[in-house]
This record gives C-alpha cells, structure tokens and sequence, in this order.
C-alpha cells in the first residue's frame, strides 16, 4: 500500500520505522508546525517532524486539518498517531482504504486525549493498543486489531507509552493484512465507554488525604507531563514515586527514614524517587533531604 501518516510526538517513530521497512511504501509524513519551546522560546519541530527530515521522507506541516486534502488523493491508507488535529468527515473518505488511528487503550475504555495516564490513575490490570478506522466521532471508529498489554502496579505513564508504542507496529500490520484480504472492521461496544479526558496542571496536585495505593497511581499516571505535585513550605515542588513503604505516617508528613524521603498517607507511607522544587532542577529524594533540613513532625499539603 502506498502509506501516508499524520503524527507528532516520539511514541509514534517505531512505527514510522516499521512502516518504511515494511513491503509497503512509505510515501509522505504530516505533523504539527513548529512550535516555539523552552526557554528561549524558539521554533523546534516534532519528534515526527525531525524525524522525516533526517529519513529524507516527503514532510508537510499544516495549520489545519482540511489542508490535507489535496495532499492525500494518491494514498492507499493515512496512519494517525497522536496527530492533534481533528479531522474532517470530508477529508476522512479521501484515501482509498480511509484513516486509520492507532490507540493507546483497549477502546471504548478511555477514548480520549490521555488513554495512558487515565488507566494508571484508575488503577487499571491492563492497558493496550487498538488499531480502528477513523470516523466523525472522539476515537468511535470500528476496529481492525486489539492488542492487551498487562499493567504492574508500579508502570509510569513514561514507561508505558514506551511500552506500547513498541506494541503498534505489529498490531498496525496485522490490521493492514486485514484491509488488504478484504476484512471488514468489528464495530465498537458503545455500553463500556468511558472518556480520557486531557490532564490539567491543577490536576497533578496529590490528595494525601488518599490511601498509598491511590496516591501512588496519581503520581505515576501524571508523570512526568505535566507532573504530580504538592506544596511545601508554600511553595509547589513535583514529586516522583519510588515504592509504597510499611511505614504508617499521619497524611501529609515527611520523613527521612534510613537514607529514603517518606510521606505519609490515609494508609502507608509512600517512598518518593525525585523531587523537583518550583523553578529548579530535579534532584534525587536523598539530594534533597540534604538542603532541606527537615524538621520532625514536618508536613506537606
């Protein structure tokens, strides 16, 4: 098949790898515009963007969705993954096989801006991709192929985007067989949907007031963008999570126990791995214990 895709961010380069070595033609790449970043401000491409520039692979960087159009006439299927602009119904019946998207969740369980962060924070077993034919609905589309993959009680929303994104390629060429014999996608089950919505900052602020396990699978899920985060000394600092310890501390109270940073819980004390003070660097736990001087009894919000 001749192959377009639409993509932005780094999760989406295994596939783009997989595709230009595949039997099929890799023939144009669509991503966001530059953007200004950091702190000077200045233009910086995409993951995607980079990378087809490096690969010598035809690149375009629309403003709008129906900019497309034109642009697709001579493509068998367009991939999008994590693309961040909304297409057109239009646009969608262009190329010959359709759009296809790539999911990161087991759909119509999180469908939505934030699939992987969402499954960690709900404490979800499993997680995965699915791969469906895009229509005019928030991620409704019948699907090709569905891959699971099993959730540790202790994955990141970093490492799990890793995860699955080394997880799409298969599943995107499994649902391209499909296509190619003549398949027809399995519609969704409407009854079990649930929404992924897009995280906030004030959302990444930790409730303490909350068991270990709960307090744990916030700052997982919204690690490390934008971050999980709580107030100290009245000012904001992001946190990481190492482990949940045995150790019982009133909500809110830190504590240095052997080398380790705790804070406490409804339940147990969890281990934290990081801390990032407003406006400074990341440190480890133990680095900030050094300046912090803490005194007993001491407490975050």
């Amino acid at each position: 098949m001749r192959i377009a895709i639409a993509a932005s961010p780094n999760v989406a380069i295994p596939t783009l790898e997989a595709i230009k070595s595949s039997t099929h033609e890799l023939v144009r790449i669509f991503s966001q515009p530059d953007r200004p970043a950091g702190r000077g401000r200045l233009l910086e491409a995409t993951p995607v963007s980079q990378w087809a520039l490096a690969e010598k692979i035809e690149l375009f960087r629309p403003e709008k969705a129906t900019e497309l159009a034109p642009l697709i006439a001579d493509i068998d299927c367009l991939i999008t993954i994590g693309y961040g602009l909304l297409i057109p119904e239009e646009v969608l019946t262009i190329p010959r096989y359709g759009f296809l998207n790539i999911h990161f969740s087991i759909l119509p369980r999180w469908r939505g801006a934030a699939p992987v962060q969402r499954a960690i924070e709900a404490q979800d077993t499993f997680s995965g991709i699915t791969v469906f034919k895009l229509d005019k609905g928030m991620d409704t589309g019948p699907y090709y192929v569905m891959s699971r993959f099993a959730l540790d009680s202790d994955i990141t929303s970093d490492e799990l985007l890793v995860e699955l994104s080394e997880l799409a390629p298969e599943a995107l060429m499994e649902s391209l067989d499909l296509i190619e014999a003549g398949k027809k996608p399995t519609p969704q089950n409407e009854k079990d949907s649930t929404r992924a919505f897009k995280l906030t900052r004030e959302e990444g602020r930790v409730d303490l007031n909350k068991s270990a396990e709960i307090v744990s699978a916030k700052i997982r899920a919204f690690t490390s963008n934008p971050g999980a985060w709580i107030t100290f000394r009245g000012s904001v600092m992001k946190i990481t999570i190492g482990s949940i310890s045995e150790v019982e501390l009133a909500p809110g109270e830190l504590r240095k126990v052997g080398g380790d940073l705790l804070i406490g819980t409804t339940t147990k004390a969890i281990v934290i791995a990081t801390v990032t003070p407003s406006g400074k660097p990341s440190l480890s736990a133990s680095a900030w214990l050094n300046g912090a001087r803490l005194v007993d009894g001491e407490s975050c919000e």
